[in-house]
């Protein structure tokens, strides 16, 4: 029986957690796809035995079908071995994807599906490009319509009754077009719903299934959309055996569509499974009736689609389009008990937990911050880990956890930290991350600091501009982290860095640029000025923060003051006085070797100027910073003056934020005191 998704929002995340862990473990073992993973499904129940006849079948068709599919219009099925280690697969791509892409992505899920379903006969990786499926079992040419994913862009629609009453149409003509009228059981297309907006859709079978068996798939998954996403901007329905999707954006490439659904896209024979030479086993070619009802239902269509085509290219020219990704998601509307077991291998019992912490002992913890105490640990197996648990009466750290645990499940790179798993019993909130043992950057960078040579502080710096390039540009989400500081830089035995504490990350559209907030939160003296005194954040934020974060690593000097010994000068102030007058000696003395390479520490210290200048549009791009962080040959422009923050005593979440100050042309001048926005909420300045 299908039942309808949660609604989204974070209490329909926080009742999806075990799912969302469980999506993360695929994400995790598929580190160097470049392709959006959708879906994944691996039964349990069938394992095979290592080394054996059917894992030497498999191997030898996992790695025949990527080629096959990409040489034959995106679609390949084929069967290796003799019963019972026979292995069946299928690999197709979408319909509007060109060949080489098609193979990249058909060979990245090859390479990954061994990791990501481990010894099991079944399995299905479903990615925004292609999809992978092998079985013990033949499910060739057997149409299987129950939904397994469903996925809804977060923005509502305008116009709601009038968008829903030109999706229906559309997907009605979309799921004919791809059943009856396409070669590849692909079509895509548009509607208007205003003169000024248009809805975009796309529906797809496996090209295994007979016409009537995808026109019937199609039908069972369009019939889910009021369940997943009505009234919803954007959205897909995902089937084993078909797929739909709509979005008010153009998220398909037109002239690919426009040839898998002209009649000289010839298909690779269907219906049935295909032996090594890819002839069809039953030869099941169709009758001539349906040879002149595909002719009849062709024309027309294509002729359309014509003059869809010149629309869409003069609509895209003048058009600023706002993409929207799915950030709300929900999988496997059949939750069986293999799902089940699957979601719940992620998870820990707080026994395991107690014992590994021996009860989240004092002695065991490793500090605090807002959201709770974190506490090292020991597993019985020997690995070590690092157990984030939330404060009791720490309201705010339950919202960031759900955050956390949401991105994190997303998010892989060798510079962010990576989540574990997690505990939700008896009231206990507890994250479980890898363990890191030179624990944080704070602790070496400015009590230790003569111990870190310039050359492992540069790597450190050049590694962290990796991870946040990773959050702002290369992953399949677009971060913004807003509390990046020496405590949440954490470092491996390697002394590699990772970026951690996502509480009070977000998350924005791929062309967002700007959000807006009224609560602040994060820790002054890293925050941007337009973040703290007017809630205005974007990746440029991160960017004033790493400049901080970078003058903190070179010079050794924190870039905050108490008053404990009399009044000084912020990091800030300090720097550009320096490198204003030219007197840069002061400004490496917090390096031990500065004196060998000091062409290359000055270079960082100019690159972190240009990265805390006050207008957020003067600041360089996370892509820029690299790039001139490991290019001597750019020229790197003169920084303008920095804006920054004298704080006084330690600030709490109800009292007013520090003097924001300007140095301008003609030297500091000192702006009122502001009134923090629904009580600002500042970070502590030890590791989380």
């Amino acid at each position: 029986m299908q039942l309808p998704l949660p609604s989204p929002g974070l209490g329909a995340m926080w009742s999806l957690l075990p799912l969302l862990l469980f999506l993360s473990s695929s994400l995790l073992a598929a580190t160097t796809i470049a392709y959006d993973l959708w879906y994944t499904e691996c039964a349990s129940n069938t394992n095979y035995t290592r080394g054996g006849a059917f894992q030497a079948n498999l191997d030898a068709l996992l790695s025949s079908l990527p080629a096959a599919a990409a040489a034959s219009y995106g679609f390949a099925d084929n069967f290796t071995g003799a019963a019972p280690d026979q292995a069946y697969g299928l690999a197709q791509c979408r319909g509007d994807v060109n060949a080489s892409t098609c193979l990249a992505c058909l060979d990245g899920a090859a390479r990954h599906m061994a990791a990501t379903c481990p010894g099991q006969k079944d399995a299905m990786l479903i990615y925004d490009e292609c999809l992978l499926r092998h079985s013990n079992a033949s499910f060739l040419g057997a149409a299987d319509a129950s939904v397994r994913f469903c996925a809804w862009n977060p923005q509502n629609a305008t116009q709601p009754e009038e968008f829903r009453t030109r999706l229906g149409a559309l997907m009605g003509n979309l799921t004919a077009r791809a059943a009856f009228a396409s070669p590849r059981m692909f079509a895509a297309g548009k509607a208007a719903v205003s003169p000024f907006a248009n809805v975009y859709g796309m529906a797809q079978c496996t090209r295994d299934l007979a016409d009537d068996d995808c026109n019937r798939c199609l039908d069972g998954v369009v019939a889910f959309i009021p369940n997943c996403c009505d009234g919803k901007q954007g959205g897909r329905v995902i089937a084993r055996s078909c797929s739909i999707r709509f979005e008010v954006y153009s998220f398909y490439d037109a002239l690919g569509a426009q040839e898998a659904m002209s009649p000289a896209a010839a298909p690779v024979p269907g219906g049935g499974p295909t032996n090594g030479s890819g002839h069809s086993v039953d030869g099941n070619t169709g009758s001539s009736s349906h040879t002149v009802r595909t002719a009849l239902l062709v024309a027309i269509p294509v002729a359309v689609a014509l003059l869809l085509l010149v629309a869409v290219f003069l609509f895209l020219c003048r058009r600023n389009r706002q993409l929207h990704k799915h950030v709300q998601v929900a999988s496997s509307v059949h939750e069986d008990e293999e799902d089940m077991r699957s979601s719940e291998s992620l998870l820990y019992d707080l026994s395991t937990l107690r014992a590994a912490t021996d009860n989240f002992s004092e002695e065991n913890k490793l500090g605090e911050g807002g959201f709770g105490p974190v506490y090292k640990g020991t597993l019985q197996d020997g690995q070590d880990i690092a157990v984030k648990r939330l404060s009791a009466t720490s309201q705010q750290g339950q919202v960031e956890m759900k955050n956390e645990v949401v991105l994190l499940a997303k998010l892989q790179h060798r510079n962010l930290v990576r989540l574990l798993g997690c505990c939700t019993e008896e009231h206990e909130r507890l994250l479980v991350y890898e363990f890191l043992t030179n624990n944080s950057l704070d602790k070496i960078i400015f009590a230790r600091r003569h111990e870190l040579g310039w050359g492992l502080r540069q790597r450190i710096i050049e590694g962290i501009g990796r991870g946040l390039l990773y959050l702002h540009e290369d992953s399949r989400l677009t971060i913004i982290h807003r509390d990046l500081k020496a405590s949440n830089i954490l470092l491996d035995a390697d002394m590699n860095p990772k970026i951690s504490d996502f509480g009070l990350a977000k998350l924005f559209s791929i062309d967002s640029s700007v959000g807006n907030t009224s609560r602040i939160a994060g820790t002054y003296g890293y925050m941007a000025p337009e973040y703290a005194l007017h809630g205005i954040f974007s990746a440029k934020s991160d960017v004033f923060s790493y400049g901080v974060l970078v003058l903190e690593i070179v010079t050794g000097r924190r870039n905050s003051y108490t008053h404990a010994s009399g009044p000084s000068e912020d990091l800030l102030t300090f720097v550009w006085t320096h490198w204003s007058r030219g007197s840069v000696q002061p400004l490496l003395e917090g390096c031990p070797d500065e004196g060998l390479r000091a062409q290359e520490v000055l270079r960082c210290i100019h690159v972190a100027l240009l990265c805390v200048q006050e207008d957020p549009h003067d600041r360089p791009s996370m892509a820029s910073v690299v790039v001139m962080l490991n290019s001597r040959s750019i020229t790197l422009p003169a920084p303008a003056a920095p804006a920054y923050a004298v704080p006084g005593r330690a600030v709490t979440a109800s009292e007013n934020p520090p003097r924001r100050m300007s140095l301008g042309r003609q030297g500091p001048m000192a702006a009122a005191r502001e009134p923090s926005i629904n009580e600002a909420s500042v970070s502590e300045l030890h590791p989380r």
